[in-house]
């Protein structure tokens, strides 16, 4: 990344205060440029987490544009409800649809802004051909399904991959990563060139969330 270029924060509400969630949010809001919120079914990953009641109660809270990352199954059947519910930005797995530029031409197809995620364990070329359609590029750092997780090591060359790419065709899509991102791993994805983080734990689980946003701002150079 450029020095002049733009890190964007994205706190997880998997990790907030569920019975003090408009609370949690208001902690960070004027300090993150998006909310993330990952909306799990028990198929695709092993957990089940917030699902369109839970958007459609917070969109009405806050005016943080919401990431929403489908690890679900069938996101076909789902962006619509989702695109209607709030989110402004939808991500799905390439690994859960047959056709992935069908599913960002539906994403779009409702004024939303569409991103491609990819599992730790799927080849990271696979959504180089997607690259050109979508606004996100989102790298697993964990195995989708639990927060909390240990980052793993070798997304670092992934991400440095994806934006290898990115660069060639002078993309200005944001490279985004999630899992296991702290003060020690957001530098090293930052410089492997990443410019969105997502981080749940080390956000909420801080006894003052929005000094933990200020902290990872402060140790990153771009």
């Amino acid at each position: 990344m450029g020095k002049n270029s733009e890190l964007y924060i994205a706190p997880s509400i998997l990790a907030a205060d569920f019975g003090h969630l408009t609370d949690s949010i208001k902690q960070i809001e004027s300090i993150s440029d998006y909310l993330h919120i990952d909306v799990m079914d028990g198929h695709y990953v092993p957990n089940i987490s917030v699902g369109v009641p839970v958007i459609k109660s917070i969109r009405s809270q806050t005016n943080l544009p919401f990431d929403v990352h489908l690890m679900i199954t069938n996101p076909l059947t789902f962006i619509q409800t989702f695109a209607e519910a709030g989110a402004d930005l939808i991500s799905f797995h390439i690994e859960t649809v047959d056709d992935p530029l069908e599913a960002i031409s539906q994403i779009h197809s409702f004024g939303k802004r569409a991103g491609i995620a990819i599992h730790p364990d799927t080849d990271i070329e696979k959504v180089f051909p997607y690259l050109h359609a979508v606004e996100l590029v989102l790298v697993m750092s964990v195995r989708p399904g639990f927060g909390g997780q240990r980052f793993m090591n070798e997304a670092i060359s992934r991400i440095a991959l994806v934006r290898e790419k990115l660069d060639s065709c002078k993309s200005d899509v944001l490279l985004s990563v999630d899992g296991g991102i702290s003060e020690m791993t957001a530098p090293l994805v930052i410089n492997a060139g990443a410019n969105h983080l997502v981080m749940g734990n080390f956000i909420f689980g801080a006894e003052d969330p929005a000094d933990a946003i200020r902290r990872i701002r402060s140790c990153v150079t771009l």
